[in-house]
């Protein structure tokens, strides 16, 4: 079994200055090639190989970026003693058995979400990671998108309130999937987001979908996940639609928030809306008063997120940090996924997660 580096090992060269961590980026199609890309940009990280089965993705990026290696097979790059990182993002029915190959060769991982699609196989991967010393991080991208970060920080300095109910839409006219449906292809960013949000797991969740396009694939889910402490959230995801958005809408007792990540330049507003409860109870308009202010516009940093949430993986790496979105984050929206799943397999219906093992 490989030994964990000592800190020294991790962040300083022969030189005594910060070296690069050397990373392989596996899988490099649609989405890939934007990961390929962003690491190739996070200081403190050299890719040292490209790897995709696809030999015409692998020739493709291969030409824009020619300092790596381009291999086929995930062996070879995992066989190097230098390379130290893998960075996952293949489709999701093979997130498993590759994040368990790097793993057990003693590299840090990175994989697209979701971490796996079952949570037996994500549970593994945890045990795995925690076994051999590694990091392990999943791509729940919206944890790290900076709109996430300022309503977080609302949340946290009580400007919200107690939170009520949210609700999120993730739809669009898209590439439709052949083996993963849309529940599991768009709603894994829509569960990690509100799960950080609310700082729980949901204790059950219903779900409801139609396969159109193919039989056995839903292209459009309803989900609803219910929190112990009565808290709600709704999550509509499609890639079978004619409007392309990606919203989510907070209520809380003081303020309401919307998230749109579709606006160039207005992704967060705030409405100090609401209703108040009045003390005496004589007639109605007297116990419950609607309250109408102002919409503030606050300003979030434009930096991308997925540039952020690849130098958080490389800064864990070399310094030894823990990340955000561990393997423990990932095993939850799996959960929550496959609750989900059971719900739509039984044409609707509370799935409790106590009972998804």
């Amino acid at each position: 079994m490989t030994t964990t580096r000592t800190m020294a090992e991790t962040q300083l060269d022969n030189r005594g200055s910060m070296r690069d961590v050397s990373l392989c980026v596996a899988g490099v199609g649609q989405w890939g090639r934007h990961v390929l890309s962003a690491y190739t940009r996070t200081p403190g990280c050299r890719v040292a190989y490209i790897c995709d089965s696809d030999p015409a993705a692998l020739t493709r990026e291969a030409r824009r970026c020619p300092s790596a290696r381009a291999v086929a097979r995930l062996d070879d790059a995992l066989a190097d003693p230098s390379l130290e990182a893998v960075a996952i993002a293949t489709d999701a029915p093979t997130h498993a058995a590759l994040a368990s190959a790097a793993l057990s060769a003693g590299k840090h991982v990175f994989v697209e979400k979701p971490l796996t699609t079952g949570v037996g196989s994500a549970r593994e991967l945890v045990a795995l990671a925690a076994r051999v010393g590694r990091t392990l991080m999943v791509g729940h991208l919206l944890e790290y998108h900076p709109a996430v970060e300022a309503i977080s920080g609302m949340i946290a300095r009580g400007e919200v309130g107690e939170i009520y109910y949210t609700y999120t839409q993730r739809i669009n006219l898209g590439i439709v999937r052949q083996e993963e449906n849309a529940w599991w292809s768009l709603a894994p960013h829509d569960v990690a987001m509100v799960c950080r949000l609310f700082d729980a797991e949901p204790v059950a969740v219903s779900a409801s979908g139609q396969s159109f396009l193919r039989p056995g694939v839903e292209d459009v889910v309803f989900a609803t996940l219910i929190f112990a402490d009565g808290r709600l959230a709704h999550v509509h995801v499609s890639w079978l639609d004619p409007h392309k958005v990606r919203k989510l809408t907070l209520v809380g007792s003081r303020r309401m928030v919307t998230f749109d990540d579709m606006s160039p330049n207005e992704k967060v507003r705030v409405y100090d809306k609401g209703v108040a409860r009045g003390e005496a109870m004589t007639q109605f308009p007297d116990v419950m008063t609607l309250r109408t202010g102002d919409i503030v516009i606050p300003p979030v940093p434009g930096d991308e997120p997925l540039l952020i949430e690849c130098g958080h993986f490389i800064e864990a790496v070399r310094e030894g940090h823990p990340v955000r979105t561990d393997g423990a984050s990932g095993l939850r929206v799996v959960r929550v996924l496959e609750a989900g799943q059971r719900s739509l397999d039984r044409g609707g219906g509370l799935v409790h997660l106590r009972d998804i093992e």
